[in-house]
């Protein structure tokens, strides 16, 4: 049953070292949930915008003052003493030294060394975002050829790729299976993640990692896949409420700029991006047109990070110092703590 409670809108920051630990700290006591660790931030006062009321917040309660913040995700989460709407946003470059203003504990954490004691509940799903790596590659063995593809893979694995979708729709069932597990050996070296389209058959989604659905496919389904990662490509917001609904891991959605691939359809423009997702519970690649020296124009407009079909696989692409360290150094101070 939904909630009759109109939400109150609440401001989040998820402060990102270079080392892309992230800070967390503990709920003071007196509050609800104390003691429950969580992403900073605080309730957006009337008259006040949600970005203005981010750095009043954590001004109060760290005594810093933030840089850039990049808009990422909004949840609504229902707890008994309020029902609030989260606007996350990451925050990459910040002055100042961290004090307990509340006197709260805090810490910079990754998500394989969480603190000690209970996590709040809307904090959970957020760090299973940031693993999520800000670029994900989408195969083009059929622009590129078999062997062609294989070698730029193999590049790109090596400077740091750690996401791919493999979608080859132009390859027989056969012949994109044989391709299929070429491309999993190499994935799996890298400890990198591989998504399956699900244009393939079923068979091999239980190979790869998870399945990215096309949006025919997301409008099929009522429930999740019961598979590690889920993702979807999505052209609407109907599209995005739908794939928020069945908790998807992320979409894609695009294109930014008329491409090749897309070209009889009209570029969506940053702007319009932008105001789709501005409401998504769940984070956002842009894909059109997309290379890694957008990355930061596209966290600026809200997406988590850029998907890529074509340029992502020219040379000068995979020649990138990391992919793990873009979204680190994509801020062009990066923190600095006095």
């Amino acid at each position: 049953m939904t909630s009759m409670r109109a939400p109150v809108d609440v401001a989040v920051g998820v402060l990102i070292r270079p080392d892309l630990r992230f800070l967390l700290a503990s709920r003071p006591a007196g509050k609800p949930y104390a003691s429950h660790w969580e992403f900073p931030g605080g309730k957006v006062e009337p008259n006040e915008t949600i970005t203005g009321a981010l750095a009043r917040e954590l001004h109060e309660e760290l005594g810093i003052d933030i840089g850039t913040a990049y808009p990422w995700v909004v949840r609504v989460f229902d707890y008994p003493h309020a029902r609030v709407r989260l606007h996350f946003f990451r925050v990459l470059d910040w002055r100042g030294e961290l004090r307990a203003r509340e006197h709260q504990d805090f810490g910079f954490f990754s998500v394989g060394a969480l603190p000690d004691g209970p996590l709040l509940p809307a904090t959970v799903p957020v760090l299973r975002w940031l693993g999520l790596p800000p670029i994900y590659a989408i195969s083009a063995a059929g622009q590129l050829g078999r062997e062609t593809f294989l070698r730029r893979l193999d590049l790109a694995l090596e400077r740091g790729l750690k996401s791919l979708q493999f979608r080859e729709p132009a390859l027989d069932d056969a012949d994109a299976a044989m391709l299929f597990n070429e491309v999993l050996v190499r994935v799996r070296a890298a400890d990198a993640m591989l998504l399956i389209s699900s244009r393939h058959p079923r068979a091999l989604w239980e190979n790869a990692d998870g399945v990215h659905l096309t949006a025919a496919d997301l409008a099929t389904l009522e429930q999740r896949p019961d598979l590690k990662w889920v993702s979807a490509s999505v052209h609407s917001n109907t599209e995005i409420e739908h794939a928020g609904h069945l908790q998807l891991d992320f979409v894609i959605l695009g294109a930014i700029r008329s491409t090749m691939t897309h070209k009889c359809r009209p570029p969506l423009g940053w702007d319009a991006f932008a105001s789709m997702i501005s409401r998504s519970s769940v984070p956002v690649y842009a894909l059109g047109g997309m290379g890694v020296e957008d990355l930061e124009t596209a966290m600026s407009y809200g997406a988590h990070g850029i998907a890529s079909l074509s340029a992502v696989w020219n040379d000068d692409q995979c020649d990138w110092p990391g992919v793990s360290g873009v979204l680190s150094t994509s801020s062009s101070s990066g923190p600095v703590i006095a």
